[in-house]
């Protein structure tokens, strides 16, 4: 029996789960309000904020020592899907944000202090940098400015591979499109075991909660030179105070729907052309995959609402079958690929 301690900082959470293998003991979920986080600024204030939570579930739930430590993976250099060391060069690398700043990026950095601590090793399962992507898929329209692969790569790949277990399959002999809905939305095509594309949720696609997505590209730049906004207030108005919450206000998407269900037609039509977004986004993802795709994944926070998954379903159903897999399996995807390792099943690889 192995004790693997797992630690996942979204983007208004913080969720920590102690395992027994595979059973799960215990979860606490840690949910942070836009006030709590507003004033937060750099990496050093998001850090010692999320640190101080971890701290305090792990007094409450009297851990004092673990085999291992998993963590979610932040915006790291492109890696290969797999489980990876976390080691002092991909520390300083979430520290830094070379690639840009989520509070994925706190979690590997508070599971190498916590290994530290007890004298064992932290490990990081399929990093939101996982790039599987073709070649033709990196094409922008501009050489300086290539797509690049950052996605919910981790609860993806689980929910593709417990799909393809279900139905008798190998994740490696389907294709398949997975919607990806929680504070960001990815939208992916896998073609026999790989990710050959997606939208990148911290720039692209459809806007959600509170990301923008895609935008119309003159528009923003004449904006971007209008010298009436700083770049910060522009990455906050992209990432953070977009979607959903520039249109309504509202960054909980439950209250959101509750507003729809209570017939606010703002509401409603705000959604409704998230939806739109999304189906749009993945009928893109079948033409990628030519039309032979076996099925439509729909998965995260937002699959939980009925609303949202027939919307999807009416306007998705003709490319596929629609299965839904509301929430996500990430701690149980972080716990797993650990015990892989520490079971002989599978090698750890390499950051550097």
């Amino acid at each position: 029996m192995f004790r693997i301690l797992v630690i996942n900082t979204g983007s208004s959470s913080t969720k920590v789960a102690l395992y027994n293998s595979e059973e799960e003991v215990w979860k606490e979920v840690v949910r942070h309000t836009y006030d709590e986080l507003k004033d937060l600024r750099d990496t050093k204030s998001h850090l010692d904020f999320r640190e101080e939570v971890v701290e305090g579930v792990l007094r409450r739930r009297g851990v004092d020592g673990v085999d291992a430590i998993a963590a979610i993976g932040g915006l790291l250099k492109p890696l290969e899907s797999g489980v990876y060391e976390i080691d002092t060069e991909m520390v300083l690398d979430l520290y830094e944000g070379k690639r840009g700043f989520h509070a994925s990026n706190l979690a590997g950095i508070i599971a190498h202090k916590l290994a530290q601590r007890y004298g064992v090793k932290a490990y990081t399962v399929d990093p939101i940098s996982v790039d599987e992507m073709g070649r033709l898929a990196r094409y922008s329209g501009h050489p300086l400015l290539p797509r690049y692969s950052l996605s919910h790569a981790l609860n993806t790949k689980a929910v593709a591979r417990r799909w393809s277990r279900e139905n008798g399959k190998r994740y490696e002999e389907v294709n398949l499109i997975v919607v990806h809905m929680g504070s960001g939305i990815t939208v992916s095509a896998h073609e026999r075991g790989r990710m050959v594309d997606l939208t990148n949720s911290m720039e692209e696609g459809p806007f959600s909660v509170e990301r923008t997505g895609s935008l119309p590209v003159m528009s923003l730049a004449r904006m971007c030179f209008s010298g009436e906004h700083t770049f910060d207030e522009v990455e906050r108005m992209i990432f953070g105070e977009g979607g959903v919450y520039a249109y309504l206000g509202e960054k909980d998407f439950r209250k959101v729907m509750e507003r729809v269900r209570g017939g606010d037609g703002r509401a409603k039509e705000v959604v409704d052309a998230m939806l739109y977004q999304i189906a749009k986004e993945t009928g893109g993802m079948a033409a990628v995959l030519s039309g032979d795709v076996d099925a439509v994944i729909i998965t995260g926070g937002m699959a939980y609402e009925d609303y949202v998954v027939d919307g999807l379903r009416r306007r998705l159903s003709f490319i596929a079958p629609v299965h839904v897999y509301p929430g996500e399996d990430e701690m149980e995807a972080l716990a797993s690929g650990v015990l892989r390792v520490l079971r002989g099943e599978e090698d750890a690889k390499r950051y550097g």
